[in-house]
């Protein structure tokens, strides 16, 4: 029962959802004996049939045998295939729908086809769910409107797996029916192609075997691992490639030993235990970074900073534990899960506004209305019922009383003791607000990854949340290195200069809301180094040191990060800034800055900053910037990126007079960056050029 490759793809029964890889669309991924690779993103199902079928050509080639799992159903309840196709094999119903579907990148026929078949039998059904605008005929919109009583409403497995849809809903949250309609026809097309055997309805002894999955089943370790960055089907389908890939053959021969049935049924669904063991044995939730994580590819010699910034996105993740807190104790603290609603806000339909409250809508012209006895006032609902054509007296954030929809501004009203008088029209639901208008229960409010602010916190506790999952505060280690260098307030030695970088550095990532470690100065010793080193790996999550970060005789950083294989020493196509040596010390990160101040604070803004926020489990952020006219003119080479300390000064952006990264004083006295591009580039007074403030990146 060995598979070589086994490939997991969670399908789709939608449209075509763009280039950018999204939730509820087409990913698949491919592992082999435990190891997975990167999840695939397929904006359509066009796309996706394409590479599949490339994919299983290719491992045929190789003489591998595969096991492919699609996440949608391979059969329908009893009686269904036959009454189409007038047999029970459930592979010619795949092949009935291969001749009938008609599918494009823009728009396919699953709601006319299901129409089509709801017609062939007595009463109103099976398939219902029409998500199109129009009408389809035959098709109710609502399951509650279906007559048919010919099948049964689940397949076994989806009465074993509760959680599960039935195969005739096509549209509406958890559907699954369109999935259904639009997977046969590409399973029937590979069937064809290739030597495939079904489980289970087929022995197993082609060199491809698809298998319907439910990665439902590993729910709990999806949302226990699930990276911030990633989305949710993508997770899905690389831990349940990665589990299944290294399970012992012993427990997938079980998992795949079940009785076959026209019906089909779902991988794992004998054992879901040893499913669910399987993923959590293969799932890290705080995963060591790679040693060549920071490593360039071959050949690299100067690194644009787009280019180097991108490898931090994609090969940085986080690396401290989880942790769950209240409300009070999450602000600035990045959300290792999604939170939901847990009720609805506003919880029930309320007034916006204090006045009275009526059944509307009230046309032009004069009305008056008889006042019900009490009032509605917010955390006092009024219990009973106000007939049609009375009106109560309602407050602000009130709940509307049964027979209210609408409520008229008290400033607009004439009141007698028992009856009002105002003038028309207003139009039905003015001045209310309907019941979860801005959260409804079981909405994702806040995504994983997302940096929690003080009006985080009142969103979450409006939404009922008590308590979230955090990301434990990430330790960051700040170290300077040099003989050279000496505390600031003593009396400096010939040839010295003060520690700038350090309390700079650690200011900023204090202010940035991580837990400083103050590693001090280090001298220009590799054994007394490599004993500071030994002791910051043990307190600290990451590591920024400045200075030594180059390939001199002095520049011991570098040396000892090259003595464990893990050294990355970029030539950054940039000013100021160009070395960064960067690596990993007993599996702590380290981040070699320049020792230039100023090069010093630019890298850690441009470098530092995305990073330590992806290491502390925050989702990647891009810095914003916006284009003001230039009251400065500047010549500047292709090759390299520049920034120039700036300051914003009648709305023109004016630079420091000097460029030299020595000038430590230009930093207090800009209030932000100009950043200039690759390209060669003069600019001229009023030019446009991008201006980040400092505030954007949280100084």
């Amino acid at each position: 029962m060995k598979f070589d490759s086994v490939l997991m793809v969670d399908w789709s029964g939608g449209n075509d959802r763009g280039p950018t890889p999204k939730k509820d669309a087409i990913w698949a991924c491919v592992a082999r004996e435990g190891h997975p690779e990167d999840p695939l993103y397929f904006r359509n199902r066009h796309e996706a049939e394409r590479w599949i079928a490339t994919f299983l050509a290719q491992e045929q080639a190789l003489n591998r045998r595969v096991l492919a799992g699609f996440d949608f159903a391979f059969g329908y309840p009893h009686g269904f295939g036959n009454a189409l196709t007038g047999s029970d094999d459930p592979l010619a119903l795949w092949d009935w729908f291969a001749e009938r579907v008609v599918d494009t990148a823009k728009e396919n026929n699953r709601f006319e086809l299901a129409g089509e078949i709801n017609s062939m039998f007595s009463g109103i059904g099976p398939f219902w769910g029409n998500g199109l605008k129009r009408d389809i005929a035959g098709l109710p919109r609502k399951g509650s409107l279906r007559t048919n009583t010919s099948f049964a409403e689940r397949r076994s497995a989806e009465q074993t797996a509760t959680r599960a849809f039935p195969v005739w809903q096509l549209s509406g949250a958890g559907a699954v029916g369109s999935q259904v309609i639009m997977g046969l026809p590409m399973l029937s097309r590979l069937r064809r192609k290739f030597s495939v055997s079904v489980w289970p309805f087929e022995p197993l002894e082609n060199p491809i075997t698809f298998i319907e999955i439910w990665p439902s089943l590993i729910a709990k370790t999806v949302a226990a691992t699930q990276p911030p960055d990633r989305v949710k089907d993508a997770h899905q389908v690389l831990l349940m490639a990665k589990a299944v890939s290294g399970m012992p053959d012993d427990h997938l021969r079980k998992l795949l030993n079940v009785e076959p049935t026209a019906e089909g049924t779902i991988f794992g669904l004998n054992d879901p235990e040893l499913l669910e063991m399987a993923s959590q044995q293969t799932a890290l939730t705080t995963p060591s970074l790679r040693n060549d994580c920071f490593a360039m590819p071959q050949g690299a010699h100067w690194t644009p900073v787009s280019v180097a910034l991108q490898h931090l996105r994609d090969r940085l993740g986080p690396v401290t534990e989880t942790e769950t807190v209240a409300l009070s104790q999450a602000n600035g603290q990045f959300l290792a899960k999604d939170v939901i609603a847990a009720r609805s806000h506003p919880p029930a339909p309320n007034a916006a506004v204090d006045g009275y409250g009526f059944a509307g809508y009230a046309p032009e012209g004069p009305h008056y209305m008889p006042l019900v006895a009490g009032r509605s006032a917010a955390g006092q609902p009024f219990h009973g019922v106000v007939p049609t054509g009375h009106a109560i007296r309602i407050l602000t954030g009130a709940n509307l009383p049964e027979g209210v929809d609408t409520v008229i501004l008290q400033e607009d009203v004439n009141v007698s003791q028992n009856h009002i008088a105002f003038q028309g029209p207003l139009k039905r639901g003015a001045n209310a607000r309907d019941a979860g208008e801005d959260m409804k229960r079981g909405d994702v409010i806040l995504a994983a990854g997302h940096k929690i602010t003080p009006a985080d916190l009142g969103t979450m506790a409006a939404a009922g949340v008590g308590h979230i999952h955090v990301r434990q505060q990430l330790r960051v280690g700040v170290l300077s290195t040099g003989d050279e260098l000496c505390e600031p307030g003593t009396q400096a030695g010939v040839g010295q200069i003060f520690d700038a970088n350090r309390p700079m550095l650690c200011a900023v990532a204090s202010g940035w809301g991580y837990e400083v470690v103050d590693l001090g100065r280090a001298p220009d010793d590799r054994p007394k180094l490599r004993n500071i080193l030994d002791d910051a790996s043990q307190r600290c999550d990451v590591i920024i040191s400045s200075g030594g970060a180059s390939a001199g005789d002095e520049d011991h950083m570098s040396a000892l990060l090259q003595g464990t294989g893990s050294l990355a020493l970029w030539r950054i196509a940039m000013k100021p800034g160009r070395p960064l040596a960067m690596g990993l010390w007993n599996d702590t990160p380290v981040f070699g800055l320049p020792g230039n101040p100023v090069a010093a604070m630019v890298c850690a803004l441009i470098f530092a900053r995305p990073a330590l926020r992806r290491l502390g489990g925050g989702a990647w952020h891009e810095t914003e910037g916006y284009m003001l006219p230039a009251a400065f003119t500047k010549s500047k080479k292709a090759g390299r990126r520049e920034y120039l300390r700036a300051r914003i000064r009648d709305g023109q952006v004016h630079t420091f007079a000097s460029e030299g990264s020595g000038r430590v004083s230009g930093l207090s006295w800009a209030t932000g960056l100009v950043e200039l591009g690759d390209p060669a580039q003069k600019v001229s007074s009023g030019d446009l050029v991008r201006f980040i403030p400092f505030g954007n990146f949280a100084l």
